[in-house]
C-alpha cells in the first residue's frame, strides 16, 4: 500500500519509523516531514494545514491510505475531506475531532455523561472570568477553548496570576480566537499519567500509560512547553487504576461520543490526574501525543498500519495489539529558550553516534548545505527501551550524550520528577 502521513514532528516521525517496518508498507510519504523523516519516507511539499492541498497531492498520486496525525488538520476536517474524495484516512472526523478542538465541548460531555472531572465553569466575557477567579481564589487553571499547540493552559499559583492568563486569553488573543472562551477549573492534585488508546468507534483499547514532562526546567519548574519527554508506563498508574479507568472514563467517552453521533474512529489521548478521589480527566486530545507517541510506539510489537485500518473500518477486536514486556524513555532535545525565544539553523552532531544504542526521533530539524540542523523549539527525542524503567531512563541518557547544537537543553530527570 501507498501511505501519507501528514504532519512534521517526532510523533510523524515515530508514526513513519512503526509503519515502514510493515510489511503491507509498499511506499511511505509524509507531508511536510522533516530531516530525520526523509530518511525513512519521501518527503513531500505540503502544508499540514493545507487541506485542499494535501487532499489534491493525495488523489493525484493514488494514496491508498493518509494518516493525519496533528491536531489542527484534523480540527480542520481533513479525514472528512479525504474520506469524500474516495481515499481512505485515519484519524477522526471534524465532528469528533472536536473533543479536543473546544475544551468547553469536552466539558460538558463529561458533565452530561458522568465522566469524572474537576469542576468548572466556562466563559465569553473577561469581566465574569475575572469575577470568578476573585471569587474562586488560587491554584486555580485557566484554559484557552480552542487548540494552542499545547500551550494553552495556566495552572496559576495565585489570583492575579489566573487573572492575568485570562486576560491574556481573552483581551490580548495570545491565542488569537482559541482564547475568546475560556475554561476556569479547580486545581486538581495528584500524579499526571497520559493513556494513549485506539477507538473504532465502539470499542477503545489502551497502549501503555505513559506520563509527560510538560514544564520547561527540572523539578518541574518554568512555563509549560509542548513535551520536555515521556516515560512508559508510570509506576503509578497501577492494574486496579487501569481497571477503573477503563470502566469510568475510557468506555464511557467513547459511547458518549457515539450517543451524540460523533463516533471516534482513531487515537485518543486521556490525559489523566490520579486524585485522591480517583482518576479524574484533565483533557482529551484526538490524536497520539509528543513525546508520548515516541514512547508507547517503542512498545508495540506489532503492525501498526493493520491497526489503523481496524480502527477505520470498526474491527478493533480483530486486530492484533501486543507490546514489549519493557519500559520506554524519550528525552526530548530542545533549542535554549524554548518555549519562548529561541534561535533556528545550528547544525546538529553526534546523531549517528546516538543511533548506535537509541531511536532519535525528529521533531523540529531540517536538511542545510548537506548537514541537519535545528528548525523549531523541541528538535529531537532521543528513545531507548529497558527491562526497568531505570534502565530506560538510563539508557536514553547515555544515547543523547554524543549529540551537541548551540544552546542545546534538555531536562535532567525525565522519569525522576514526579
Amino acid at each position: 500500500m501507498k501511505v501519507l502521513v501528514v504532519g512534521s514532528g517526532g510523533r510523524e516521525h515515530a508514526i513513519c519509523w512503526k509503519l515502514a517496518q510493515s510489511p503491507n508498507v509498499t511506499q511511505l510519504y509524509c507531508a511536510p516531514g522533516n530531516a530525520g523523516i526523509a530518511q525513512t519516507a519521501q518527503c513531500v511539499d505540503v502544508k499540514a494545514t493545507d487541506v485542499e492541498g494535501m487532499v489534491k497531492w493525495a488523489r493525484d498520486h493514488a494514496m491508498d491510505f493518509v494518516v493525519v496525525a496533528p491536531d489542527d488538520p484534523l480540527a480542520m476536517g481533513m479525514v472528512d475531506a479525504l474520506e469524500a474524495a474516495g481515499i481512505p484516512a485515519f484519524g477522526p472526523r471534524r465532528n469528533a475531532a472536536i473533543i479536543e478542538a473546544s475544551k468547553a465541548f469536552s466539558k460538558e460531555l463529561m458533565k452530561k455523561y458522568g465522566i469524572p472531572t474537576a469542576r468548572y465553569e466556562t466563559f465569553t466575557q473577561l469581566d465574569a472570568a475575572l469575577a470568578y477567579i476573585e471569587e474562586q481564589g488560587a491554584p486555580i487553571v485557566v484554559k484557552a477553548d480552542g487548540l494552542a499547540l499545547g500551550k494553552g493552559v495556566v495552572v496559576a499559583a495565585t489570583v492575579e496570576e489566573a487573572k492575568t492568563a485570562a486576560r491574556e486569553m481573552m483581551a490580548d488573543k495570545k491565542f488569537g480566537e482559541s482564547g475568546s472562551t475560556v475554561v476556569i477549573e479547580e486545581c486538581m492534585t495528584g500524579p499526571e499519567v497520559t493513556v494513549l488508546a485506539f477507538a473504532d468507534g465502539e470499542r477503545v483499547r489502551p497502549m501503555p500509560a505513559s506520563q509527560d514532562h510538560k514544564r520547561a526546567y527540572d523539578g518541574n519548574r518554568g512555563p509549560n512547553t509542548g513535551g520536555m519527554g515521556a516515560i512508559s508506563p508510570p509506576p503509578q498508574y497501577t492494574p486496579d487504576i487501569a481497571r477503573r479507568c477503563m470502566d469510568k472514563i475510557f468506555l464511557p467517552t467513547i459511547q458518549a461520543l457515539k450517543a451524540e453521533g460523533r463516533p471516534f474512529h482513531g487515537v485518543i489521548y486521556f490525559g489523566l490526574m490520579l486524585t485522591p478521589h480517583g482518576p479524574k480527566v484533565v483533557e482529551y486530545n484526538a490524536r497520539f501525543g509528543d513525546p508520548e507517541c515516541q514512547a508507547v510506539l517503542s512498545l508495540l510489537d506489532g503492525d501498526l498500519l493493520d491497526i489503523f485500518i481496524a480502527c477505520r473500518e470498526g474491527a478493533l477486536d480483530r486486530a492484533d495489539i501486543k507490546w514489549k514486556n519493557q519500559a520506554a524513555c524519550c528525552l526530548v532535545l530542545a533549542s535554549g529558550g524554548y518555549p519562548l525565544d529561541y534561535q533556528k539553523g545550528y547544525p546538529i552532531s553526534g546523531l549517528e553516534e546516538a543511533g548506535k544504542s537509541a531511536v532519535v526521533f525528529h521533531a523540529g530539524t531540517a536538511q542545510k548545505d548537506g548537514r541537519t540542523v535545528t528548525s523549531g523549539g523541541r528538535v529531537l527525542g532521543v528513545t531507548a527501551l529497558g527491562n526497568s524503567l531505570e534502565d530506560a531512563i538510563a539508557a536514553a541518557y547515555a544515547a543523547a550524550r554524543p549529540i551537541s547544537f548551540q544552546d542545546m537543553h534538555f531536562r535532567t530527570d525525565i522519569g525522576r520528577a514526579f
